[in-house]
């Protein structure tokens, strides 16, 4: 045999070694990095049927797999033991303030960083249920989803036509029901969210009547999301990356909606004819509104009696929000 080939015992454990240690010192170094120490891709979720989430969808897209992925779900998800309708864990989730408002009773630690979307509610009804104005809604049947954002806009919207909801006769409908009553007249109006308003809307055609009093309330479509993630120094720096690119995205979707109309459409299974012209009631700021604490405040107080209990002050609803993520964002752009 050739010396070349073949070792002794002895010389192996000589050669071998030197190798062994290095291969220890690399993976210690992180050198040799296996899947499983890669950090987790920041999980994104957010309703399917809520036209808000497609600025998420679009920032999810432009980062790797690797890096964020979106999944359905909302606020619920970022607790263990609260996925109420769709599983899995989150980091981030969108949903209006007011389910912010409504988890962070039970989850203090709730932190609501960004917000996303500006939904510009309205009341969709019938011309031939004799409504062409806001105090025509008296004894109309209006469905609406209950203790929702829709129905803080229903409440408000009364308010503005010198009605309560005790003046109404309110029928609590998923979105997507409550929309087909009202195209086959089984209701008078509805008050809910996009696209099913729109939907609504057009098949109802020279029948529909759109109240939408100026200067009334507006959801606030957020980015929520925990003081447990953002203590985390990787997973605030995540949350900071994908706040980054969000910010980016509103000003894209904002100029140019096709890409964003399509994602949501294919996510969906929405219209995209119906998506396209329900666009106009949204406005896609990606900012931290200065009226978003006084308005949840006042949400606060109608919650509280819908619930039987003390509202929380106003002091201690602002610690829900936290605006050092979109500062840090902001600053590194």
């Amino acid at each position: 045999m050739e010396l070349g080939c073949i070792l002794s015992s002895q010389a192996k454990g000589r050669y071998m070694r030197p190798i062994v240690l290095i291969m220890l010192g690399a993976l210690q170094g992180g050198l040799l990095a296996t899947p499983a120490d890669a950090a987790e891709p920041l999980k994104v979720f957010s309703l399917p049927a809520i036209l808000e989430s497609s600025a998420l969808l679009v920032a999810v897209e432009k980062m790797p797999a690797s890096e964020a992925v979106s999944m359905s779900g909302g606020i619920p998800n970022l607790w263990e033991g609260e996925r109420v309708s769709f599983p899995g864990l989150a980091d981030v989730a969108g949903n209006a303030e007011t389910q912010a408002l409504r988890f962070s009773l039970k989850h203090p630690d709730l932190r609501l960083i960004l917000t996303v979307a500006e939904g510009l509610y309205r009341i969709v009804g019938r011309r031939s249920a004799g409504i062409s104005s806001l105090a025509d809604l008296k004894g109309k049947r209006i469905a609406t989803r209950t203790d929702t954002s829709a129905a803080y806009y229903l409440k408000s919207a009364l308010a503005a036509g010198h009605l309560t909801e005790a003046d109404v006769e309110i029928v609590a409908s998923t979105p997507k029901e409550m929309a087909d009553a009202l195209i086959v007249r089984k209701i008078d109006a509805i008050a809910i969210w996009e696209p099913e308003a729109e939907r609504a809307a057009l098949a109802l055609g020279a029948d529909a009547v759109s109240l939408q009093p100026d200067q009334l309330y507006r959801e606030f479509y957020s980015l929520n999301t925990t003081a447990a993630a953002l203590a985390d120094p990787a997973k605030r720096a995540q949350i900071v990356g994908f706040v980054r690119t969000l910010i980016g995205v509103c000003g894209e979707v904002t100029a140019n909606p096709d890409r964003a109309q399509a994602l949501y459409a294919t996510r969906s299974g929405g219209d995209p004819a119906v998506i396209r012209a329900a666009w106009k009631h949204h406005r896609f700021s990606c900012s931290l509104p200065a009226e978003l604490a006084g308005i949840m405040a006042e949400q606060e107080q109608w919650m509280a009696g819908l619930d039987k209990r003390a509202p929380r002050r106003p002091e201690e609803l602002a610690k829900l929000i936290d605006p050092s993520v979109l500062k840090e964002a902001l600053e590194k752009r």
